[in-house]
């Protein structure tokens, strides 16, 4: 069965939701642990490190979103966290375009990377390619990157590649999806995708209207990515139960605005005191495992998981429609 929904594992109620929809409906949901979120050292999410994650979802499809250098909680060259990728994830989205934009350098790093994962398993599956805000990539340049690989990898080495990132117009900024939907684009890159008989996978796909992702998967898009708009239905969550309570909500609008989660996704003129709630949104998510708000908000809520696992659960739903 295809995968059509790859959720980031924002928190533990969203694995949660996940493994038990899985097991509940015949869909299969994947996970994509970014390097902040879960990491051979632990990261934001429930402090979870790849293994533990791995061992705790051990019936759910794990890819590594954005493998690769820079993309961790300290500049690294990322081999280390790929170190731990091999061993305990099922694909591995190999993703140095952040820190090497041009296309030689991308690509010769995309070469070494698959190499070395390789090595280290030579099992491990693969996506290539990147997302639209951290490298702009024409159809014609995705063709040439799979050329440059499928030249100088054996068959058996490039049939591990599974999945190539298309780019038809998706960009995240703050809780918008900013992107604009370019089906001709669209369109060129499935081809390139179905010419390497590759599976098309899009990321971004957050805050888009439903019926525009089916749009695309009517047009031959495969799978598409989502990430902070799970951790925003556990943010709202929260924000819906203490919208009365303004002890608690200036002490989350607190240790949001001290965790300076939110200064990346926001546009210059942003005012963190004047939009409170506009910064609780943009990174409630980053500190559901901080200490402070567990003790401080919320053990102070009542069912508080079984309210956000509903809410998580009807939007898997909703996705999973027709």
């Amino acid at each position: 069965m295809s995968i059509k929904y790859f959720i980031g594992p924002m928190s533990k109620n969203v694995v949660d939701s996940i493994i038990k929809f899985q097991k509940e409906t015949e869909n299969k949901v994947a996970l994509i642990p970014s390097r902040r979120q879960v990491d051979y050292e632990g990261g934001y999410s429930n402090n979870w490190t790849t293994k533990a994650l791995s061992k705790y979802a051990n019936e759910i499809v794990i890819m590594r979103d954005h493998g690769g250098p820079s993309q961790g909680q300290f500049e690294d060259d990322g081999y280390e966290s790929l170190k731990c990728d091999c061993r305990h994830f099922d694909y591995i989205h190999i993703d140095p375009w952040k820190k090497y934009p041009s296309f030689s350098e991308g690509s010769k790093w995309t070469l070494e990377m698959i190499r070395f994962c390789l090595s280290r398993n030579p099992k491990i599956k693969f996506e290539v390619g990147t997302e639209e805000s951290i490298r702009k990539f024409e159809p014609e340049e995705l063709g040439k990157l799979l050329k440059f690989l499928k030249s100088n990898l054996s068959k058996e080495e490039f049939l591990q590649i599974k999945y190539l990132v298309i780019q038809s117009g998706t960009s995240l900024l703050s809780n918008k999806n900013t992107g604009n939907f370019d089906l001709i684009r669209l369109l060129k890159m499935l081809e390139i995708a179905k010419i390497n008989n590759l599976k098309a996978k899009e990321h971004n796909g957050d805050y888009i209207p439903e019926e525009l992702i089916k749009i695309k998967m009517s047009q031959g898009l495969d799978s598409i990515n989502i990430a902070p708009e799970f951790g925003l239905i556990e943010t709202q969550t929260y924000l819906t139960q203490i919208k009365n309570r303004n002890d608690l909500f200036n002490r989350y609008w607190e240790l949001c605005y001290d965790s300076k989660k939110w200064i990346k996704w926001v546009e210059k003129d942003f005012d963190p005191i004047k939009q409170k709630e506009s910064l609780i949104k943009i990174c409630g998510h980053y500190i559901l495992s901080d200490n402070d708000f567990i003790e401080e908000i919320k053990k102070k809520i009542e069912d508080i998981d079984g309210l956000i696992k509903t809410n998580i659960t009807n939007k898997l739903i909703s996705l999973h429609r027709n």
